[in-house]
């Protein structure tokens, strides 16, 4: 078992701030520098993934978690759809496309087993730490976060 003791301990939250970091430096090139609106909400998207991972962590309880969780999901998604709109407006390359498609499905698939290994912990929450003896998130090291969903 893992314990998982602050929001920069999970994989999924490193992975999507590497995505985040990524997407920025993708944005900063050629014509998709140009294209604010896009350049702006595909960043605002890519950021939400680790933020709302962060933010739920902070929650202090597992329902709260898994919750925001959910969000940081549907922000991957979107992050998916804006690099389409990225491809057919020709601001990358279909390989460029591929690689932060292919980054972004994986941050996705994290996200869901991450929530599958929630719904399975026994642990409430931090805020429940006086009812509770452990108050880090207890998950199996060799969970499948890359659960198809």
């Amino acid at each position: 078992m893992a314990k998982i003791n602050r929001f920069e301990d999970l994989e999924v939250w490193k992975l999507a701030r590497k995505l985040s970091h990524d997407v920025f430096r993708l944005t900063q090139e050629g014509s998709f520098s140009k294209d604010f609106e896009l350049k702006n909400q595909i960043n605002r998207a890519s950021g939400s993934i680790m933020d709302n991972i962060a933010e739920g962590f902070g929650r202090g309880n597992r329902a709260e978690f898994i919750l925001f969780l959910g969000y940081s999901t549907g922000s991957s998604t979107e992050v998916k759809s804006q690099l389409y709109r990225a491809l057919d407006r020709k601001h990358i390359s279909q390989e460029q496309f591929d690689l932060f498609y292919s980054t972004t499905d994986r941050t996705g698939k994290m996200l869901f087993g991450l929530i599958q290994a929630l719904k399975k912990s026994p642990v409430r929450g931090l805020k429940y730490k006086a009812a509770e003896d452990e108050v880090s998130y207890d998950l199996r090291e060799d969970a499948d976060f890359n659960t198809e969903h």
